[in-house]
C-alpha cells in the first residue's frame, strides 16, 4: 500500500508538471497548425498500391499487405513499422523508392492498421518475428528487410527463431531507431526523483490502459492539444516539424487500440535480443537513428552497431525516433546508397 501511494503521488506529481509545461505552450498549437507548412498538401495515407492482400498468420490473424514497384523484381524490401504505427510511417520511402525499380513490401502488425486483431496473448515480439516469417513465406527471390523501432525488434525475433534464412533469404538489413534491449532503462526525461520507480509504474500502466480502454478511447475520440505536444515532442527531434505531419502521426497512433497499446508495452520493456544478433553478422546491415531519439537514443544503436563489426552507424543530426520522416531525404539517401550495395 506504501508503494502504491508512493506510485500514485508521482504519477499525479508527473501529470501536474506536465500539465504546467504543455499549457505554457498550448495556447500558441492554433496558430502552429493554420502557419505555413509545405506539407499541407502532401497525400499522406493517401497513396495507392499496385497490389494488396491478405496473408493469414499462422494463428489465423489476418496481415494486410501492400506491394510497389515490379513482381519478379531483382531484389525486394521488405518495411515493418513500429510500435503503436502503421505502414503508413513508410509514407516517404515509399515516395521516394517508389521508382527505384525493386518491389516494395508493406504489412501492418497484428492489431495495428488493417491487419486483424490478435489475442492479447500474442502481442509478442517473438509473435510478431513469426508474423514476418509469415509474409516472406509469400515472396520470392533474395530479400533486404527494413525495420523502425518495433520493426527493428520484430527483425531480430526473425534472426532468433529462423538464423537460417539470413544469407539465403535475407541478404539485408537496416535497423531504423531501434534497440537491441535495455529499453526498460530509458527515463524519457522523467525527473531524476522519479526514476527508482519506473519500473514498478510500467505494468500498473499497463494493466491501466487494458483495463479501463473503453474509457480512454472515448476521450481519445474527443482530442486534445495535449496528445499533439507529445507526439512532437517524443517522434521528432525539433519543434521546427510540418505541424501537418505532426496530426498525421498523431492519428496513426490514435487509430492503435488502447488496450493493444497495453498489451505490447511491458512486452516492449522487457525486450532484449542482444542473442540474436549475431545472426545478422551474415549479411550486410545498415543501423540509423536520430540524434535527437528519446526513445531508443544513438547509444542503443551504436550497441547494435558495435554487436555488427561490418555494419554501417549513420546518425541522423536534429532527428528524433521519427527520423525516416522527420529526416526522409538524408533517410532515403543512405537506404538507396545501401541498397544499391546490396544488390550489386
Amino acid at each position: 500500500m506504501k508503494r502504491a501511494g508512493l506510485i500514485g503521488g508521482a504519477v499525479g506529481l508527473v501529470a501536474a508538471g506536465a500539465a504546467v509545461g504543455l499549457a505554457t505552450e498550448r495556447y500558441a498549437i492554433g496558430r502552429i497548425r493554420t502557419g505555413a507548412d509545405p506539407e499541407a498538401d502532401e497525400p499522406f495515407g493517401r497513396l495507392e498500391p499496385d497490389r494488396s492482400r491478405i496473408v493469414v498468420a499462422a494463428d489465423g490473424v489476418p496481415l494486410y499487405v501492400e506491394e510497389v514497384g515490379p513482381v519478379d523484381a531483382p531484389l525486394t524490401v521488405v518495411f515493418v513499422h513500429g510500435y503503436g504505427l502503421s505502414m503508413g510511417s513508410w509514407h516517404y520511402q515509399r515516395r521516394g523508392l517508389d521508382d527505384s525499380g525493386y518491389r516494395l513490401v508493406f504489412y501492418d502488425h497484428r492489431s495495428h492498421g488493417r491487419s486483424g486483431r490478435g489475442p492479447a496473448t500474442s502481442s509478442t515480439v517473438d509473435q510478431l518475428g513469426q508474423d514476418l516469417d509469415t509474409v516472406l513465406a509469400e515472396l520470392d527471390g533474395p530479400v533486404v528487410l527494413v525495420g523502425h523501432s518495433l520493426g527493428g525488434m520484430t527483425i531480430m525475433a526473425l534472426a532468433e527463431l529462423h538464423p537460417e534464412l539470413f544469407d539465403s533469404t535475407v541478404v539485408g538489413v537496416a535497423l531504423l531507431s531501434t534497440s537491441a534491449g535495455m529499453v526498460s532503462e530509458l527515463k524519457l526525461t522523467l525527473p531524476a526523483a522519479l526514476a527508482s520507480i519506473r519500473r514498478p509504474i510500467i505494468p500498473v500502466l499497463a494493466r491501466g490502459l487494458t483495463r479501463s480502454s473503453a474509457l480512454i478511447e472515448r476521450g481519445r475520440r474527443v482530442g486534445s492539444d495535449i496528445a499533439w505536444l507529445l507526439t512532437r515532442r517524443y517522434s521528432f527531434g525539433t519543434k521546427d516539424v510540418s505541424p501537418t505531419l505532426v496530426g498525421y502521426v498523431e492519428k496513426m497512433i490514435a487509430a492503435t487500440p488502447v488496450d493493444v497499446i497495453g498489451e505490447f508495452l511491458p512486452v516492449i520493456m522487457s525486450h532484449d535480443k542482444r542473442a540474436a544478433l549475431p545472426a545478422l553478422r551474415e549479411v550486410p546491415a545498415l543501423v540509423m537513428v536520430g540524434e535527437r531519439d528519446l526513445l531508443t537514443p544513438p547509444a542503443h544503436s551504436r550497441a547494435i552497431a558495435a554487436a555488427l563489426p561490418d555494419a554501417e552507424l549513420v546518425v541522423l543530426p536534429s532527428a528524433g525516433h521519427l527520423a525516416l520522416m522527420e529526416s526522409a531525404a538524408e533517410t532515403n539517401l543512405a537506404l538507396t546508397t545501401f541498397l544499391t550495395g546490396v544488390a550489386s
